[in-house]
């Protein structure tokens, strides 16, 4: 049964009363385990998606097998590539999968064109969120691209990193997130491991001197 809050956190309380009774018969609600496949490149998108809880983690693969993380989807926001998939009728190019137990509206593909018509406050919510991810992709590449990788992989350790220091990631999700290969980064893991930097273990890797990691996230080109 989809409550009146879901229809809020929609932006639907501008729809009649009507309509909106036509819409909440429409919503579903979708719970996926942690690990779970939202997604896959060339599958065909079958409506508009909100995470309520947990968080979805879209990345793209290469050929040659290499990943790059595009971005998160946290609660309360929208998938860019699902939104864009949707209304170009293109099928998805990456993979979305759940990082811990989600659950999501899925609004289906022609009730999403039925609101877009109707709710002024449903369509500006959903292309907002389409521009605000789009600017936070353009931020990934620009990292990738102009920033230095030591100082990437700084500043991300960092931002990872519990109270106690400890970053729960493997080295592959680490060079995924970066843009990069699990051996760039697991050589660069090892020079700091051997200056006291971090400590590496099977998972998990625990900083110990925050502070140099400060220095080198300065680091520039």
């Amino acid at each position: 049964m989809i409550d009146a809050a879901v229809i809020d956190r929609l932006c639907l309380s501008d729809l009649p009363e009507g309509e909106r009774r036509h819409v909440a018969g429409a919503l579903r609600i979708v719970d996926l385990p942690a690990g779970a496949t939202v997604f896959s490149p060339g599958a065909v998108c079958a409506g508009w998606i909100m995470v309520e809880e947990g968080s979805v983690r879209v990345v793209m693969t290469s050929d040659t097998g290499r990943e790059i993380l595009l971005y998160r989807v946290a609660a309360g926001e929208s998938c860019v590539l699902t939104t864009a998939c949707l209304f170009g009728e293109d099928p998805y190019a990456a993979t979305g999968v759940t990082e811990m137990a989600t659950r999501a509206i899925l609004v289906p593909a022609a009730t999403v064109f039925r609101l877009i018509d109707r709710s002024d406050a449903f369509r500006k919510m959903v292309f907002r969120g389409f521009g605000h991810r789009i600017t936070d992709i353009l931020h990934t590449m620009e990292d990738a691209v102009f920033h230095r990788l030591d100082a990437r992989l700084a500043a991300l350790l960092l931002e990872r990193a519990g109270e106690d220091g400890t970053v729960t990631a493997t080295q592959a999700e680490l060079a995924a997130e970066l843009g990069s290969v699990r051996e760039v980064v697991t050589r660069k893991l090892g020079k700091l491991a051997d200056a006291g930097v971090l400590e590496r273990q099977r998972g998990t890797i625990r900083v110990m001197k925050p502070q140099a990691l400060h220095r080198m996230r300065q680091i520039s080109d």
